[in-house]
């Protein structure tokens, strides 16, 4: 049986493209790429979803919190050999108030329920891989969306990849800062998603990084 990774994401896993508002296809995505690397051996499961949090309840749109639908999301895909879970991006919005402290405490509550969900990992063990996203770039604050996303999203996300370190080892989970593996800078109309070559980038970090948590 191949080995089942679900890739547990916002827009970035989903493949947001923000030239076209569409998504990139399938020879563009991280996750597919990811497959085309790694081979049959491996199931790459994409569950990204645009506006998806770690556990905020976003009062404009229904479904996004990661929290609520993590259980059926593993238990549909058991058994589960590896979660990879890279959110944080939308944590950041202003109308959640938080700091990046606070979503990294998100976060843990999101792995905590991963970890509990017993049934759905192969042999009971549960196995987590946290990956930081790339940091919005601060030019965002010039650009449409920073009307919806608000103030300081740029500064709260830079300050991620050491909060979700401690909470990775904390939790006893693997880690990868995507800022680390991608060169490529988002895209320069929203500048918070990730262009191809930065869908590129990262499949090639993690070609090397899945096999290394299995």
């Amino acid at each position: 049986m191949a080995k089942h990774i679900v890739c547990f994401g916002d827009s970035n896993t989903h493949g947001y493209c923000a030239a076209t508002n569409g998504r990139f296809d399938e020879n563009e995505r991280w996750t597919h790429l990811l497959q085309k690397k790694l081979g049959e051996e491996y199931l790459i499961i994409e569950e990204g979803l645009s506006g998806r949090t770690t556990c905020f309840d976003d009062p404009i749109h229904e479904g996004l919190r990661g929290l609520d639908y993590i259980y059926p999301c593993l238990m549909s895909h058991e058994p589960v050999d590896l979660l990879i879970i890279m959110l944080g991006t939308n944590d950041t919005k202003e109308r959640f108030g938080s700091s990046a402290a606070c979503i990294a405490l998100g976060l843990r509550r999101l792995i905590i329920k991963a970890q509990a969900t017993v049934d759905c990992w192969r042999d009971g063990r549960a196995n987590i891989l946290v990956v930081t996203p790339q940091n919005i770039g601060r030019e965002y604050a010039g650009t449409e969306v920073a009307a919806t996303m608000g103030r300081g999203c740029a500064e709260k996300s830079e300050g991620l990849a050491e909060e979700y370190r401690k909470i990775a080892e904390m939790m006893g989970c693997h880690y990868l800062d995507a800022n680390q593996v991608i060169s490529a800078a988002p895209n320069d109309i929203d500048y918070m998603h990730l262009t191809a070559e930065g869908h590129r980038q990262l499949a090639e970090a993690l070609a090397v990084k899945v096999p290394e948590c299995l």
